[in-house]
């Protein structure tokens, strides 16, 4: 029998290069007035654009503009970034914070725990925890689904510990994770773990139709302590297919500037092998980061970007902070209250720390417009706790990238381009 020998290759020889040319982080509060400029140059690779947007995103930090140019083996981005209140980022403890997350994306342990917000939320870990157990959702939207889970948990005995959810264009996703309201901890046995996922597939299939409509209740596959939750909602998202069919523009409108829909125009530079995506929407927080996870789930790698946005973020909705003492079947009672309110939640984020809970809802009324102010004050008196409402106001923003052509025909990378990115700019998230 021949032997064959195959060459050892070091699993830490990939990052060798970035390694021994570690990226250099510069944060400079003088070379603009309003806005604190990260500039970073490093070695090159796959995905790294993303991990770097979802750091300072992750640290709560609004992207204003960017400059990304990363042409042969080497990198040099630069973002123009503001707290949530629109202001510098003075606080020396996050700009030390921004450096060494920046500087090791590959290795990174997660948002320190002390750090909070200029709103004094606590900043946490963004990922799936090896502490409790964590299920994904996919599936229709309809009015009071989030409060059905979040009774049907309650009624198991389960304890929710953090949620982020999403809906969009009929559909909805999220990742929950819970423990075991008893003995506290995941849970472990299987027939418990099958008891649980018996439940919420009932909730879930509820309201389906028997023709086909797609639904999915699973533990989550992949590994505890990898999985960014928001990462993974774009990708459950993507799968589901939310974002057929597209509503954006389509391309007849002579008046860009002032039209509230997604304009977005793909040209092709054949000389230099590039497609050149065009795209002008409404901004909101966190649209970089989406933009950037949508062309990375296409299998496109963006080269050169320049992007600008002005004004404040758009209307996602009101935006409602809850902080309150962490109890059983919390969850379950603010859904019941927004529920019986006749509020709709386009998107959720709850989390604990310790005896406390805090969680962000953006909220509108059952046909879907902003909820009044008498509504809103109802919900507060009848919640109870720190109560918090935060009013969003529209504005537009443009951007330009440029990503690796594909052999696909353009007509099929602009309309799903299109779709996606328009699915991003709508009012369903951040």
């Amino acid at each position: 029998m021949e032997m064959v020998y195959q060459p050892y290759v070091d699993p830490e020889f990939e990052s060798l290069l970035e390694r021994i040319n570690a990226p250099r982080v510069c944060i400079d509060n003088d070379a603009c007035q309003h806005c604190t400029i990260v500039k970073v140059d490093s070695v090159n690779r796959h995905g790294i654009l993303l991990e770097m947007v979802q750091v300072l995103t992750d640290l709560d930090l609004v992207i204003s503009k960017s400059y990304i140019c990363s042409d042969g083996g080497w990198l040099m981005d630069v973002f123009h970034v503001r707290d949530q209140l629109g202001k510098k980022i003075t606080d020396e403890t996050l700009a030390l914070c921004i450096q060494q997350e920046l500087c090791d994306t590959r290795r990174r342990g997660g948002i320190r725990k002390e750090l909070q917000t200029c709103l004094k939320r606590k900043l946490g870990p963004y990922h799936v925890s090896m502490e409790h157990t964590a299920w994904e959702i996919t599936g229709r939207d309809r009015p009071g689904l989030m409060s059905d889970i979040s009774a049907a948990l309650y009624e198991l005995g389960c304890n929710i510990t953090s949620v982020v959810a999403w809906t969009h264009n009929g559909r909805m996703a999220c990742i929950i994770q819970v423990e075991d309201g008893v003995k506290g901890g995941p849970i472990t046995v299987p027939k418990r773990q099958a008891q649980v996922q018996e439940k919420l597939e009932s909730v879930v299939e509820a309201h389906h139709d028997e023709n086909g409509d797609k639904r999915s209740v699973r533990l989550t596959g992949p590994a505890a302590g990898t999985t960014h939750t928001e990462r993974r909602l774009h990708q459950l998202m993507y799968a589901d297919r939310d974002y057929e069919p597209y509503q954006g523009c389509d391309g007849s409108c002579r008046h860009r500037n002032w039209c509230d829909k997604t304009h977005v125009t793909v040209e092709t530079c054949r000389e230099k092998r590039y497609s050149v995506v065009n795209l002008r929407s409404r901004d909101r927080n966190k649209l970089l980061f989406d933009t950037v996870c949508a062309l990375t789930d296409m299998q496109y790698v963006v080269f050169h970007a320049a992007i600008n946005s002005n004004g404040s973020m758009a209307n996602q909705g009101l935006r409602v902070d809850i902080c309150s003492e962490d109890k059983m079947g919390l969850l379950r009672e603010v859904m019941r209250v927004f529920r019986e309110n006749g509020l709709w939640i386009a998107r959720t984020e709850i989390g604990t720390d310790g005896e406390r809970a805090s969680g962000c809802f953006y909220v509108r009324n059952a046909v879907g417009n902003d909820a009044s102010p008498r509504m809103v004050e109802l919900v507060r008196q009848q919640i109870g706790g720190s109560v918090m409402v935060v009013h969003k106001s529209g504005a537009s923003s443009s951007s330009s990238s440029t990503s690796e052509i594909d052999e696909k025909p353009r007509f099929s990378l602009g309309n799903l381009l299109w779709s996606q990115l328009q699915r991003l700019a709508s009012t369903f998230g951040h």
